[in-house]
């Protein structure tokens, strides 16, 4: 079951308490599990069974999205306050130092975690960044088009469609390569959480301005990408290792965006090779 964990952060009107929902199994040396915007912790429950029989995995809602609450007013949904809210998040937790991995906006925050040596490696799963403009615009809209059809469905339709797989494609297949492996719950939940995701536009506002352009030396990183991303573009991972030259770049043969779905077998053995 998901636990809750509170503290401290401050802001411009004084210091408040931020929430925040996490799902944690396992024993070993801690993982850190970030999702992409829009998203929820349950993007990564195809893989932590296999990545609990070896890690200490903690799968977290990032603030403003799931069940966590939303930054306090007068902060910004921005990597200079988002990665520093992480390193308080592992302090509430007791954690130093994990290792983390992250896809699309959790793989761009999962890299600047490394950049700050707030962890001890990194896999990034199709991370935002390394975009150019066109194709960051190319992919804002189709997360835009994807809000928009969250919050424009009523429930029951949504319910109906992830019945078939028909409908989940419908629904999903912008992130998925295999929407049809995804279960109803799992897509009607998703759906749900894209809808109520009060960070939502607060992040892709910041995100019109993020480029990735330093490298993130000192620790095992392995940039990956699914080789049907349809919202993120594969040629953007040769760009990764370019600015990040001591990266491992791994090919998700089969994979969409969110590949946890697609290749769970293989996306934990990514993260796991990555933090051995």
């Amino acid at each position: 079951m998901p636990a809750e964990v509170s503290f401290s952060i401050a802001s411009p009107t004084g210091t408040h308490t931020l929430s925040v929902t996490y799902e944690r199994a396992g024993a070993g040396e801690p993982l850190l599990l970030l999702h992409g915007i829009g998203h929820h912790w349950q993007a990564w429950q195809p893989v932590i069974s296999a990545l609990a029989s070896e890690r200490d995995v903690i799968a977290v809602d990032l603030p403003g999205f799931g069940g966590s609450t939303a930054l306090p007013h007068g902060l910004s949904y921005d990597l200079s306050t988002v990665v520093p809210v992480l390193g308080s998040l592992c302090e509430a937790l007791g954690v130093e130092r994990p290792h983390v991995a992250g896809n699309s906006l959790g793989g761009l925050l999962a890299l600047k975690l490394g950049q700050e040596r707030l962890v001890r490696s990194v896999t990034a799963l199709s991370p935002a960044g390394f975009w150019t403009e066109s194709e960051r615009r190319y992919a804002f809209s189709a997360l835009r088009g994807m809000r928009f059809g969250a919050q424009t469905l009523p429930l029951p339709l949504i319910e109906r469609m992830a019945r078939t797989a028909a409908g989940r494609a419908a629904l999903t297949s912008t992130i998925y390569a295999r929407p049809g492996w995804r279960s109803p719950d799992a897509v009607v939940a998703e759906t749900l959480a894209l809808r109520e995701s009060a960070g939502f536009a607060e992040t892709l506002s910041a995100g019109r301005t993020v480029l990735f352009t330093d490298d993130v030396p000192g620790i095992p990183v392995t940039v990956a990408w699914g080789s049907r991303d349809r919202l993120l573009l594969r040629r953007q991972g040769v760009r990764a290792k370019r600015v990040i030259p001591g990266a491992r770049l791994v090919e998700l043969p089969g994979c969409g965006h969110v590949p946890m779905n697609d290749d769970p077998a293989l996306v934990a053995r990514v993260i796991l090779d990555t933090s051995s």
